[in-house]
């Protein structure tokens, strides 16, 4: 019978090749992305892949739940029922994005997603129904609560809440495209702090003190 070390060793295996899946997507891209490569990564043969993929395509709404999702919930969680005040949540949600986005690849991954979307499009299939739509929704939820209160001035709230995340996005995309190619690197907390003033002034009822 085998031990619980090697029960938790065989549950834990799906999670280890995502996240070997998620080091070579960001590297390679998906297209050159190799189940070799992963499989060696994870340390586990390529047959072992397909126990629990079915392909690559699988496999990456997988790596999309398992290792980017997470992180998009608890932010999203965070502002869901907060009664702080619509400034203080937005400055520490554009803080907290712009340090996942350190932690993960994940410009390198909306970078891969962008690219190959047209040979291969349930990468942004899974990217907008797991990840865009989901966050872009839940800060559009947060805002109209907000106008509601009367903190943040009338207008739509999901252009509003692209407004509040577009510019560290942007800065995400070019840390993962421009900087290898030799941009000067963008300091992620540095943009969230000056965009959360620059773009509260802009929606709040008062000026963000």
């Amino acid at each position: 019978m085998n031990s619980p070390r090697w029960r938790r060793r065989a549950e834990d295996r799906p999670r280890e090749i995502c996240a070997a899946a998620l080091e070579v997507f960001a590297e390679k891209g998906f297209a050159a992305a190799k189940l070799d490569e992963i499989a060696r990564r994870a340390g586990v043969s390529k047959g072992t892949l397909y126990l629990y993929f079915q392909d690559k395509e699988q496999m990456f709404r997988a790596v999309v739940r398992d290792a980017v999702v997470p992180n998009m919930e608890a932010m999203t969680a965070a502002i869901k029922d907060v009664d702080a005040p619509f400034p203080q949540v937005i400055r520490a949600m554009l803080s907290g994005f712009a340090a996942t986005a350190q932690r993960l690849p994940l410009g390198r991954v909306a970078k891969m997603v962008i690219g190959e979307s047209t040979n291969f499009p349930e990468l942004a299939r899974v990217w907008h129904d797991e990840v865009a739509s989901k966050a872009l929704g839940a800060i559009a939820t947060f805002v109209e609560k907000a106008q509601q209160r009367g903190e943040v001035r009338p207008g739509d709230p999901r252009l509003f809440a692209v407004s509040i995340m577009g510019p560290i996005v942007t800065g995400v995309l070019w840390e993962a495209t421009l900087v290898p190619a030799g941009g000067a690197s963008m300091d992620l907390e540095g943009l969230a702090k000056q965009h959360a003033d620059a773009v509260l002034d802009g929606l709040l009822e008062e000026p963000s003190q």
